[in-house]
């Protein structure tokens, strides 16, 4: 089983099921990694808020997870998971959509 940190959380990457694409990184808690397995729609552990939250709970672009892999030291996961809408909060498709060149940070030009 997962071995969550002394803060009780483990980071968690939402990789796209289909495309391999990185959408997004949170944190889960014990209750956030139960929700998602009891329900199959990703839940996090809210650091600024201190409470669990279901990604799309307000936008409706909720991440419908598929499978869930544990690292070798069982302290972070990846959650392959199909989108229904924007992974990010901006709106972009994934929360990765600014690439660093140099000192600054440009928009990927495949970001949508």
């Amino acid at each position: 089983m997962p071995r969550f940190d002394a803060a009780g959380l483990l980071t968690a990457v939402v990789q796209d099921a289909e495309s391999g694409e990185v959408l997004m990184v949170a944190f889960m808690d014990a209750e956030a990694l139960a929700a998602t397995r009891e329900t199959g729609i990703a839940h996090f552990h809210s650091r600024s808020r201190g409470k669990l939250w279901m990604k799309g709970e307000t936008s409706g672009n909720v991440l419908k997870v598929e499978e869930i892999l544990v690292d070798c030291d069982q302290d972070a996961l990846v959650l392959k998971a199909r989108p229904a809408g924007p992974a990010c909060h901006t709106g972009a498709r994934s929360c990765f959509y600014r690439r660093l060149s140099g000192d600054v940070l440009e928009r990927s030009g495949d970001a949508a």
